[in-house]
C-alpha cells in the first residue's frame, strides 16, 4: 500500500464463514466508502466457507487468506488477518455490517490524535431487517454507544480500528478464554487499556447491522454469549467494568426490572390494586425514557411498548445470569476466565 511518508495506512480484517450476499454486500460499501484518498488493503479471512465467500472476496479486490482451519471463530480469524495485515490501522469490521460512507475518513481522522489507541462504533438506528428481534437487538446496541467517550473501557469488533503495533503487543484475542465468540472483543479492550492504550468510543461512527435476529437467538446469546462472561470476567476484576451494559445505572434499572415484576406478582396475588402494574410500567419507561424514545421514532408506539416489555425481561435473565456465575464463583473458586 503506497502512502505519503505522514500518512496512516489502513488494513480492514473481516472474517468470514459463509458470508454469502451479506459478505458481498460488506464489501461493496467499503469500497463505497474508500474514496480512493486512504491507503487501504482489504483482508478477508475465509474460516473455512463451503458457499465461495473467498471467491466472492477475491471478485471485489480483497485479499483472502485462510484461516487455518474450519469455523476456528472470528477471533482466531481476525488474529490471522492481523499478523498477514501491512498497515498502520487494523480495522475490523464484521461480514454482515455495511459501514457508513464517512466511516473510513471519521476512522482516519481518529487517530490524527497521537495519543489514540483503538476507536469504535456503533450500529446505526436503521437496520435492515425489520422483525421485532432485530429491531430490538439493533436498536438497544445503537443506544447503548450513544454517548461519546474518549476514554471508553471496551472494545467492539462490528465496527471498530485499533493500531496494530498495539494489537500485536498484548498478543491479540484471548482464544484460551474466549474459545467461541462471546465478549473476546470487550476483554481485548480491557487488556488494550491496562497497557496504557486509550480507546475512543464515537457514536458517529456507523454501520449498518444486516443480520436477522429471533427472540431465541437474542435470549441464547444474551445469556450465554454475553452476561455469562462477561459475569465472569467482573466477578474475577472487581471494579474493572463500569462501562455500557454494566454501568451503575444499568444495574439500577435491573433491579427496577426485578422490583415490577414482584409488583405484578403482588397484584395477582390480590395484594396490591391491579393499577399498581400500569403506575409500576410508567415509572419503567420514565427511568428508561431515551432508550423509549430510540425505540418510539424507529417504529412507532408497538415496537416501543414490544421493545420495553422485553427489555425487561432482558435485565431479568441478565441479572440472574450474573448472580448465578457469582453463587457459583463461591461455591467452586476463581477460574481463569478474563485473563488480565
Amino acid at each position: 500500500m503506497a502512502h505519503n511518508e505522514n500518512a496512516l495506512t489502513l488494513s480492514v480484517v473481516l472474517p468470514v464463514f459463509n458470508g454469502g450476499d451479506s459478505l458481498r454486500r460488506c464489501l461493496e460499501a467499503l469500497c463505497a466508502a474508500n474514496s480512493g484518498s486512504e491507503a487501504m488493503e482489504i483482508i478477508v479471512v475465509d474460516d473455512g466457507s463451503s458457499d465461495g465467500s473467498a471467491d466472492i472476496a477475491r471478485t471485489l479486490g480483497a485479499r483472502v487468506v485462510p484461516s487455518g482451519g474450519h469455523a476456528l471463530g472470528p477471533a482466531a480469524a481476525r488474529n490471522v488477518g492481523a499478523r498477514e495485515a501491512k498497515g498502520d490501522l487494523l480495522l475490523f469490521v464484521d461480514a454482515d455490517v455495511l459501514v457508513a460512507a464517512d466511516a473510513l475518513g471519521r476512522v482516519l481522522d481518529s487517530f490524527e490524535d497521537e495519543d489514540l489507541g483503538a476507536v469504535f462504533g456503533s450500529y446505526d438506528d436503521t437496520p435492515l431487517e425489520e422483525n421485532d428481534a432485530s429491531l430490538y437487538m439493533n436498536l438497544r446496541h445503537h443506544h447503548g454507544h450513544r454517548v461519546p467517550s474518549e476514554n471508553a473501557a471496551t472494545f467492539w469488533t462490528g465496527l471498530g480500528a485499533v493500531r496494530r503495533k498495539a494489537f500485536l503487543s498484548i498478543g491479540g484475542f484471548d482464544l484460551d478464554n474466549f474459545p467461541y465468540p462471546s465478549v473476546e472483543d470487550i476483554d481485548l479492550g480491557q487488556r488494550l487499556r491496562a497497557s496504557g492504550v486509550r480507546i475512543r468510543r464515537d457514536p458517529n461512527l456507523l454501520g449498518t447491522h444486516l443480520k436477522r435476529w429471533s427472540w431465541r437467538t437474542v435470549i441464547h446469546t444474551d445469556i450465554f454469549r454475553r452476561a455469562r462472561p462477561w459475569a465472569e470476567m467482573m466477578i474475577a476484576h472487581p471494579g474493572r467494568f463500569t462501562d455500557l451494559n454494566v454501568a451503575r445505572s444499568e444495574q439500577w434499572k435491573a433491579l427496577l426490572a426485578g422490583s415490577w415484576l414482584l409488583l405484578i406478582a403482588l397484584s395477582a396475588w390480590g395484594l396490591l390494586p391491579l393499577w399498581m402494574i400500569a403506575a409500576g410500567f410508567a415509572l419503567v419507561l420514565l427511568v428508561n425514557h431515551s432508550l423509549t424514545l430510540v425505540f418510539l421514532r424507529a417504529k412507532g408506539p408497538r415496537f416501543a411498548l414490544v421493545g420495553m416489555l422485553f427489555h425487561q425481561l432482558y435485565f431479568l435473565y441478565a441479572a440472574a445470569t450474573y448472580t448465578g456465575c457469582r453463587v457459583h464463583r463461591l461455591m467452586s473458586g476463581p477460574s481463569r476466565t478474563g485473563s488480565a
